[in-house]
């Protein structure tokens, strides 16, 4: 289940967020878990990038895991629903990105969602070897999605 959720006064076509969300779970091999997807605007971004990051700027996705390695590869007693965790998109910098991209909005917020997924998932690009494990996991789910990589 993906719960979405939009504080900003933009429109989304959120079914279909919703069900490339689920896609994309489905494809990283977490089909039936739970994500929470949350839209803001900068303002917010860049509160949660200060507070959770010391990071005082916005940022176009920020992800928050709830569950450890060993609850993802399904260690006994976990709870009937699994939580991921949450991403978080800035509009506001996605729209921004789309447009240097020359790209659609709506195709700049699902990379961002996918991005999001993968560090949900345990995924990180600090080092050489994360960034290029990363980025192929990044192509495989947008194949898995038909959204074309990159722009």
């Amino acid at each position: 289940m993906i719960y979405l959720s939009n504080s900003t006064k933009r429109r989304l076509r959120v079914r279909a967020l919703e069900r490339a969300a689920n896609e994309l779970l489905e494809a990283a091999g977490e089909g039936g878990a739970s994500l929470s997807l949350s839209f803001v605007g900068d303002r917010a971004m860049r509160r949660l990038n200060r507070l959770h990051r010391g990071k005082d700027r916005a940022t176009d996705v920020l992800s928050f895991p709830l569950l450890d390695s060993a609850a993802r590869a399904g260690a006994s007693g976990h709870p009937v629903e699994r939580l991921l965790g949450d991403v978080v998109i800035s509009l506001d910098t996605a729209q921004r990105q789309a447009g240097r991209y020359d790209a659609p909005l709506e195709r700049e917020l699902l990379r961002l969602l996918i991005h999001g997924i993968l560090h949900v998932l345990g995924h990180d690009h600090e080092r050489a070897a994360e960034r290029a494990q990363m980025e192929r996991e990044e192509r495989r789910l947008a194949r898995a999605i038909g959204l074309p990589w990159p722009y």
